[in-house]
């Protein structure tokens, strides 16, 4: 069972930005889509931005298209969610997801793994 540790949430205001961190366990990282999702206090939790095995195909959520950078690192077993131009909306916990698919989704189910969540912050 991989295992997800996100970090790099905090307090930040409105236009700021934050750097997320996920760290997983495990030999298969690579052969994995990862993806990230938020959750805001008695919300679902949704889908934000997904990033294929290798790395090069990315899909976000509309929401923050244009804002929101994923990447990955497979030597390292890290993937990252860059956030910019922050709104007070984009306030929620923060997961990193392993997927169970060999093609991208936006789906929870489609995920297997998850981390603790880290949880971000924006003032306005």
């Amino acid at each position: 069972q991989v295992q997800l540790v996100e970090s790099g949430g905090g307090l930040v205001q409105a236009g700021g930005s934050l750097r997320l961190s996920c760290a997983a366990s495990g030999r298969t990282f690579s052969s994995k889509v990862m993806g990230w999702f938020r959750q805001a206090p008695g919300k679902e939790r949704d889908f934000v931005a997904g990033i294929s095995r290798s790395g090069d195909s990315t899909f976000y959520a509309d929401s923050v298209k244009g804002r929101f950078t994923i990447s990955r690192d497979n030597a390292k077993n890290m993937v990252y969610l860059q956030m910019n131009s922050l709104k007070p909306e984009d306030t929620a916990a923060y997961y990193c997801a392993e997927s169970r698919l060999i093609n991208p989704s936006r789906k929870a189910a489609d995920f297997s793994s998850w981390g603790q969540g880290t949880q971000v912050t924006v003032s306005s």
